[in-house]
């Protein structure tokens, strides 16, 4: 039997039954080579940016979870760029466990299936935006 996560669209369908389930997801970024040019290369990432500002827009519980130590430039980078975020590698405060793992539902990390976690988050923002079951959140 295949791992059930090795299945096409399974890692997906759980992402949206976790939001139906429970109204939110949470989602990690990572900061370096996401949403911030960490090699000067002149990448701009507004891609991933936007897909956080949508997923805002629902409610979805954002943190940005890196290894960059200078937290003082990634807080004011995030708040500059208008990057939606809730904590700093720090987990949810629902979530109650003193684990090391940060705990989320999807990571958006350059270094680890980022295309991948990407669509299914793009898809997911699809099929809420095209489904009466929810309305976004307006933007503040």
């Amino acid at each position: 039997m295949t791992d059930e996560y090795l299945i096409p669209d399974a890692s997906y369908q759980r992402l949206l039954k976790e939001y139906r389930e429970h109204g939110s997801i949470v989602v990690a970024f990572d900061f370096d080579n996401t949403v911030y040019d960490f090699h000067n290369k002149g990448v701009s990432y507004d891609q991933v940016i936007q897909l956080l500002r949508e997923l805002r827009r629902y409610k979805c519980y954002l943190i940005c979870f890196t290894a960059n130590t200078n937290s003082t430039f990634v807080e004011d980078f995030l708040l500059d760029k208008s990057i939606p975020f809730d904590a700093i590698n720090e987990n949810p405060p629902f979530f109650k466990c003193d684990a090391r793992k940060i705990y989320f539902n999807a990571l958006l990390d350059d270094r680890a299936g980022l295309l991948q976690v990407y669509t299914e988050l793009n898809q997911l923002i699809t099929t809420l935006n095209n489904s009466n079951e929810t309305q976004p959140a307006s933007i503040s």
